[in-house]
Order: C-alpha cells, then sequence, then structure tokens
C-alpha cells in the first residue's frame, strides 16, 4: 500500500475522471492520497473529494503565489475548514520566487502568519519552496515548527539542504523529480534521507515521473516514486511503500486501521 502525500486530484484536468484515476491508482497500490487545496476553489473541491472517498484526505492552505489575497476574511474561513474531520495538514504554504506573483515581504508575512494558525490547530504544514531555498529556511527555524512538523513538498535540493530541514523536525517528499536522470541531488537526498523521514507524493498532475515524463501525471504513478527510491537505497519497493505509508500516517495522525 502507497500514500501519495501530496496530490492535486482537484485539479481542472481530472474534472469528471475522479473515481477512474483514483480507481487506477488503487490497481497501483496507491490506495491513499492527501489532495491539496491552495485557494478557494481548490480547497472545497478537496473537501468534497474526502467525502467521496474514503482514501482521500485534504491538505488546506494559502499557495504563495496567492499570499495578495490572502485577507481576514480568509483566515477566518480556513480557520474552521481546518476543524473539519479529514483536513490532516496545512498547505501548501511557503515561497515561490520563481513567478514572484507578489513581493518577497508579502509572501514572508502570509507564510508566518500561516504558521501561527498551524500551531493554533496542531497541524503539520506542507511546504512549496520555488527558488527560495534559504529564505524558507530562515523562517521555518524563526518560527520554530518542531512541535508541528511537516513536509518539504516535491523536494528538489541536495542531501546537505534536506539535513538543515530534517534538523528542524520536517519529512522529505519525493515526487517524480527523483526519476529524472539529470536529478542526480534529489536522488542523492532520496538516498540519504532517514526512513523515517521519507515520504513519497506525485503533485499530480505535474511532474510525471519516468516513464510517463512529460504527460498527466496521475495519483498511482507515487509507485514509480516508490520504486526509484527502492532502486537508489537497495531497498525492495514494498518496504519503501510500507514505510512511507507508515510516516504519513504518523505524521497526519491518520490510524493505521482507517480503510
Amino acid at each position: 500500500m502507497i500514500f501519495d502525500s501530496h496530490t492535486h486530484l482537484n485539479a481542472e484536468q481530472f474534472r469528471g475522471e475522479e473515481a477512474a484515476v483514483v480507481t487506477r491508482a488503487q490497481e497501483l497500490g496507491v490506495s491513499k492520497m492527501a489532495v491539496v487545496g491552495f485557494d478557494g476553489p481548490t480547497i472545497e473541491k478537496s473537501l468534497e473529494l474526502n467525502q467521496q472517498f474514503p482514501g482521500v484526505y485534504s491538505i488546506i492552505g494559502w499557495h504563495p503565489t496567492e499570499a495578495g489575497s490572502y485577507t481576514a476574511k480568509v483566515e477566518k474561513q480556513l480557520e474552521k475548514q481546518l476543524e473539519l474531520p479529514k483536513v490532516v495538514a496545512y498547505g501548501e504554504i511557503g515561497l515561490d520566487y520563481h513567478w514572484m506573483e507578489d513581493p518577497k515581504e508579502v509572501q514572508e508575512r502570509v507564510f508566518r502568519r500561516q504558521i501561527a494558525v498551524a500551531k493554533e490547530h496542531g497541524l503539520p504544514i506542507s511546504i512549496h519552496m520555488r527558488e527560495a531555498t534559504e529564505d524558507t529556511y530562515r523562517i521555518l527555524k524563526d518560527e520554530d515548527v518542531r512541535d508541528i512538523g511537516g513536509i518539504m513538498h516535491s523536494y528538489s535540493g541536495d542531501l546537505e539542504w534536506a539535513q538543515r530541514f530534517l534538523d528542524l523536525g520536517m519529512h522529505i517528499s519525493f515526487s517524480g523529480v527523483v526519476t529524472f536522470k539529470k536529478a542526480l541531488d534529489v536522488q542523492e537526498a532520496a538516498a540519504g534521507v532517514p526512513l523515517e523521514r521519507l515520504l513519497v507524493e506525485t503533485d499530480a498532475p505535474y511532474l510525471a515521473p519516468m516513464p510517463y515524463r512529460g504527460k498527466r501525471n496521475e495519483p498511482g504513478y507515487t509507485f514509480y516514486v516508490a520504486e526509484k527510491i527502492a532502486q537508489l537505497r537497495g531497498m525492495a519497493t514494498e518496504e519503501v511503500a510500507k514505510i512511507t505509508w507508515e510516516n504519513a500516517h504518523r505524521l497526519f495522525k491518520i490510524p493505521m486501521t482507517d480503510k
């Protein structure tokens, strides 16, 4: 059994196909997934999907590319939604210096505020970090997130930086990027991260792993991520699947008995 710790089954690319996508995922052993909502509409869709499918859970928050629209009204609505039973983490939050939809200071202010909200609700955080490694680390360290922990989602850095985030109490989650031939730093990190802090994900419909690179990604393809990490570590795929399955349940506080 495999747990996709970060996917966007709520994306427009899957509209009307959600049930078929879940079925295909189950056929590849991916029986649970966390669907990430990052603005008003995608949050609503994630919450809808977690009611429709037993193996679907929700991660909700305000994406850094949406930082400029984070208001007191948004926060009040999020606070209500965070209390719903199948919401397991707060995210994806963080910094995005690639698209720069909002100035760095706006992104940082919203990032820090959302960490505070996550702490108030006792939820782990899922971190979006793009071209902003040093600032992301600085903020997570300043805010002392160890008590809630969280995930460096779709990690694309090297092992040295991974260790620094691990020291802050974070988990490291790998996506299809780990299967790319030139992603040597990411592969080194995937081989070296302690097993008890390792997670797998797709970030579907983006970042499809080999052999589907360039096509629409699906939650089921988490299997290929686990398979690649197993190869890198000299382990059986089933063993990586089991360990990351247990890690996700522990971090998200989901009973292992939940179907």
